[in-house]
Parts: structure tokens; C-alpha cells; sequence
């Protein structure tokens, strides 16, 4: 009965291992913009797993770095930060670059931060960030240039 046991658990596990096998990565393309001669460096997410995934699950993100979020069309958008450790900013940027809105957001929220605007993109940076570098709504982001409407 005991070898019984043992086999039962030894299927169990490796019907199990794919579920397991940690958290999902995607490998995002990287790019720079500008907004205000302050280079980001950014990781791009613009499928939707990329988008649904983000930044979770990190404990930490580069200085000058943040991730672009890319929708097909103009939208309200929509984000939270479930299982999200880094307190992030979020900017919502119009098709044409323009940032209509700059939020911060509480780590591990699932508080929903809606923009109020339709816009196209959505830039997450570390806490702080558009306010070091004196970035406001109604600047300008230069977008890596697949993304320029």
C-alpha cells in the first residue's frame, strides 16, 4: 500500500509541474522615449499576455526604466497591481504622445486605476519618477518610433 502512495503522488507531481513552474515570463522588446530630454529605458508590452502580466511579480525596477503598455486603439484604460511589489506611477498618454493623466500606485492593490481619458498608451515607471524629473500632464513623450501616430 505504501508504494501505492508513493506512485499516486509521483503522478500527481508531474501532472502538476507545468502549473508550477514558477511564474510566467514574457520577453518583452526594449526601446527608449524621451519626455523632456529624460531617457527612459523601457520594456514594451503590447500583447495582450505582455499587458496582462506588466511588472508583476518583481521585487524591483531600474532606475530611468519603466514598461510601455501598447493598445490597438484609443480606450479608458484600466490597471491594477495585483501581486505587484513595486510602488509604481502610471501615465496615460494620448495617441499622440501627449500624457493626459499621472497616477500613483499602491504595491499589491487591487484597487482599479482608471484613466479618465481615452488614450493609447500607459507608462509605468518607480514611484516618484514624473516628479524627480518635473514631468507633467501635458508633456510630451517621444515614443519609439513603430508606436508614433
Amino acid at each position: 500500500m505504501n508504494h501505492f502512495y508513493k506512485l499516486t503522488f509521483l503522478i500527481i507531481l508531474c501532472l502538476l509541474i507545468p502549473f508550477i513552474s514558477c511564474k510566467s515570463t514574457v520577453s518583452n522588446k526594449r526601446d527608449i522615449v524621451i519626455i523632456n530630454e529624460n531617457r527612459l529605458n523601457i520594456e514594451i508590452a503590447e500583447t495582450e499576455k505582455q499587458r496582462s502580466l506588466g511588472l508583476m511579480h518583481r521585487k524591483n525596477l531600474d532606475k530611468d526604466s519603466g514598461m510601455l503598455f501598447v493598445f490597438e486603439n484609443d480606450r479608458i484604460l484600466s490597471f491594477w497591481m495585483k501581486d505587484t511589489y513595486i510602488p509604481l506611477s502610471i501615465a496615460f498618454i494620448s495617441s499622440d504622445g501627449v500624457i493626459k493623466e499621472i497616477r500613483d500606485m499602491t504595491p499589491l492593490s487591487l484597487e482599479s486605476i482608471d484613466s479618465k481619458n481615452y488614450v493609447r498608451y500607459a507608462l509605468e515607471v518607480n514611484k516618484g519618477y514624473f516628479q524627480e524629473k518635473n514631468i507633467m500632464v501635458g508633456d510630451m513623450v517621444i515614443l519609439p518610433e513603430k508606436y508614433r501616430r
